[in-house]
């Protein structure tokens, strides 16, 4: 953790960071793009996992030299929420996460999940958590791009009344690092979802952990 400056914030990911939910995920988009007639590769569906559902959609539908329309983009998009519903029934918190929200909040540093799904695939796995209060949250429909564009930690920053340079954006996926790189925050990454700790290093950041309870000597 040499190195790691000591946050003023801390914005975090949902989906492989907080809850093991992934797996889950990359299998409502395959079904989803199963319905709607695409070829969707196990490995390249989830290499994209944790990024703007619709950008997402397209980048799959691109690899079948398929170009999608705004409105089919979004129609996918939805859908894949809709099946994702259905089969996140329990989400299971992942280990060390619980214990380093907690230290987030006896160290009195605010904090705030940023997530590109929707606001209605959150519920579920946010109440997984079993927190004392409601989170802030910063869901995909709130801005008008999702990681990786920086849109929703900067929203995130707002919203904790603090600015990007002194926030941690701590997340599983590459798409995570990408937006904290562009959105000026110090890039954490958890090796606990969609990406290898060689990834998320490659792709800029700072430190990787393997569980979010080995951040918390940082804070």
């Amino acid at each position: 953790m040499m190195g790691l400056p000591r946050p003023g914030a801390v914005v975090c990911d949902l989906d492989g960071t907080l809850v093991d939910t992934v797996p889950t995920r990359i299998r409502a988009w395959r079904r989803t793009f199963a319905e709607f007639g695409i070829p969707a590769d196990r490995d390249h569906v989830s290499s994209l996992i944790g990024s703007d559902g619709k950008w997402l959609a397209e980048q799959v539908a691109a690899r079948g030299d398929r170009t999608l329309s705004a409105e089919a983009a979004e129609a996918i998009d939805r859908r894949a929420g809709e099946i994702y519903g259905e089969l996140n029934t329990e989400p299971r918190v992942l280990p060390g996460a619980l214990a380093f929200v907690d230290a987030l909040r006896s160290a009195g540093i605010p904090w705030a999940i940023a997530t590109s799904s929707r606001p209605e695939q959150v519920s579920q796995s946010v109440a997984a958590l079993g927190l004392p209060e409601q989170p802030v949250i910063v869901d995909g429909m709130q801005v008008s791009r999702a990681k990786p564009a920086p849109d929703l930690l900067l929203a995130a920053a707002e919203a904790l009344g603090t600015r990007p340079e002194a926030c941690w954006c701590v997340g599983d996926s590459r798409w995570d690092v990408r937006a904290a790189t562009a959105a000026h925050m110090t890039p954490v990454g958890v090796a606990t979802g969609s990406a290898t700790r060689d990834e998320l290093l490659a792709d800029g950041a700072q430190v990787v952990v393997d569980r979010l309870d080995k951040l918390v000597d940082a804070l």
